[in-house]
């Protein structure tokens, strides 16, 4: 079984125990806004099986494992569940995402929606695709004419003046801004142009690997609040703009200002 086929089935088999356990399970807390269900716990051990049975010597950073690796050529990183407060709430708007980086790139990735049967794929250098058929991103050529994503770190009640600052400044500025609670679908969708624009801060690895390369093979960038590409992978997601391309400075211009007055 190829690496392809292996990310497909886990995906697929990780679906079917969301699908199952919707409107069926009951939470406990990681913290004071993160939840964990059954079936994060279960979806999660099923994606490692099967990556385990096919590729044993690959390494697996996984949200729910205890031990997180992080050395080998090969690393598979896994959100089980991404939207688990959705999805505990029955809002249905959640995610599996996987990806596989090879020296520390990713050169892989998937994200199923299992509430639209929608399978978001991206392979290095081969494109990016919805349901085996290829996406690109938006064209919106302006901040102004965008329709931006968001989401709120697990710190939101700490600095919710200041996360709801930035989003102050960009809803004068852009068309709208949705918030739907999982980072993985912001992403995906971005890629397909159901938005323009997404920022978060203090996200995981896990959260955003898979969603990292499709939104680049779809045409997008994935860039830190710097305007950089993203370094080592352990720090992905800590900062986090994604865009179609065409607005990133304008994005960037908006976030600096807020960070540097909240550091004053």
């Amino acid at each position: 079984m190829t690496e392809l086929e292996t990310l497909k089935k886990a995906l697929n088999s990780a679906s079917k125990i969301l699908k199952k356990y919707y409107g069926k399970v009951n939470y406990s807390l990681k913290g004071r806004a993160d939840l964990l269900t059954k079936a994060d716990i279960e979806s999660q051990a099923a994606v490692i099986k099967i990556i385990k049975k096919n590729f044993p010597s690959h390494s697996i950073f996984a949200e729910e494992s205890k031990k997180k690796e992080t050395e080998g050529k090969f690393i598979w990183v896994i959100d089980p569940l991404d939207g688990t407060t959705n999805y505990a709430h029955t809002f249905p708007i959640a995610g599996i995402s996987i990806a596989l980086l090879k020296n520390g790139k990713v050169i892989l990735g998937g994200i199923l929606d299992p509430f639209r049967n929608e399978t978001f794929i991206g392979i290095k250098g081969k494109g990016a695709y919805l349901n085996n058929k290829k996406i690109k991103v938006s064209k919106v050529p302006k901040l102004s004419q965008a329709l931006l994503a968001t989401g709120f770190g697990y710190d939101r009640a700490q600095k919710a003046k200041f996360y709801c600052g930035i989003y102050e400044d960009f809803l004068k500025v852009s068309h709208d801004i949705r918030r739907i609670g999982a980072a993985s679908i912001d992403m995906a969708w971005l890629a397909i142009g159901r938005a323009d624009g997404y920022w978060e801060f203090n996200l995981s690895p896990w959260d955003v690997a898979a969603g990292k390369i499709i939104v680049e093979e779809a045409g997008g960038e994935v860039l830190d609040f710097s305007g950089k590409k993203w370094g080592p992978m352990e720090n992905w997601g800590k900062e986090t703009l994604a865009t179609n391309g065409k607005f990133s400075k304008q994005m960037l211009k908006i976030i600096k200002k807020r960070i540097k007055e909240s550091r004053i």
